[in-house]
């Protein structure tokens, strides 16, 4: 019964990544609904069904977060509440990501020694977004990300580059606590999420600054490069997000470029739109 459960949510994503990969390439041509229904073959009223059950609105309501003035006038938006995001600094416990989210970077020893003598524990589980592949160590979350596209097998050995000497193990149970609680929409505050992040002082100091990206906001990789204080940086900006191994979580997808064109997403443009969309319209749900 779980099996076929965690099979509905991916085949229902797999068909709002079509949905959303159309509206996206006919954005300008504002599609009907019988055209994007046809697209993912379902009738006109399950497709509105099963798209508003998984976005919260209606396909009509969802294009309109894609077009590229809406990422624009986001980008705009954001300006004032990045401000204040930024000020509170860009280290240490604090509310991020709409959860309380504690940073612990991989000591230069551990680094070195490609994991010796650490042991981390693996699972595959059903999102939103699809499937994702959730890494914990006994530190807290260490990885996670999406299997869809390059399957279970690739997504691991993604995930365990650069641990190669750490012991490895497959345990549902352990990770599905850390898979709800990101994915829940509904996070314990009482429960900070430990995060271990594995990557240079640089990558750290950027994705440390991912963190302070409120949901339902987007910025530039420029001005993020700005905000940490090295306005030539934006290329450097850009690597370091695609050297993320813990998607959605650490949310690289809310960068976009200064023309407000999504694109450059490691798992791919058609999720970075599907999840942009879907936390501005919950944003614009609780405003």
């Amino acid at each position: 019964m779980k099996s076929d459960i965690k099979n509905k949510v991916n085949d229902d994503f797999q068909r709002i990544a079509a949905a959303i990969h159309y509206l996206v390439d006919r954005q300008e041509d504002q599609p009907e609904l019988e055209d994007v229904a046809a697209v993912v073959g379902l009738s006109p009223h399950h497709f509105q069904r099963v798209f508003t059950r998984w976005a919260g609105l209606s396909p009509k309501k969802f294009l309109k977060h894609i077009t590229l003035d809406a990422a624009k006038n986001r980008l705009d938006a954001s300006l004032s509440v990045m401000d204040a995001a930024f000020d509170v600094g860009l280290s240490g416990a604090s509310r991020l990501h709409d959860l309380f989210v504690t940073v612990d970077a991989v000591t230069p020893g551990e680094y070195k020694s490609q994991g010796n003598g650490m042991v981390f524990k693996y699972g595959f589980h059903p999102s939103l977004f699809g499937e994702v592949i959730v890494v914990v160590s006994e530190r807290g979350l260490a990885g996670l990300s999406f299997t869809t596209e390059i399957g279970r097998t690739q997504a691991l050995a993604e995930q365990n580059n650069g641990w190669d000497r750490a012991t490895w193990k497959h345990d549902q149970k352990v990770t599905n606590s850390y898979a709800e609680q990101v994915f829940s929409g509904a996070p314990n505050p009482t429960v900070p999420l430990s995060v271990l992040m594995r990557g240079t002082p640089f990558q750290i100091k950027v994705w440390e600054a991912l963190l302070r990206i409120p949901s339902g906001k987007v910025i530039s990789y420029g001005d993020l490069a700005n905000r940490l204080g090295q306005p030539t940086a934006a290329r450097a900006v850009g690597t370091a997000c695609g050297a993320n191994r813990v998607g959605f979580l650490i949310p690289c997808h809310r960068v976009i470029r200064e023309t407000g064109a999504i694109t450059g997403y490691r798992w791919g443009a058609d999720r970075k739109h599907a999840m942009l969309a879907w936390e501005a319209a919950k944003a614009e749900e609780t405003a």
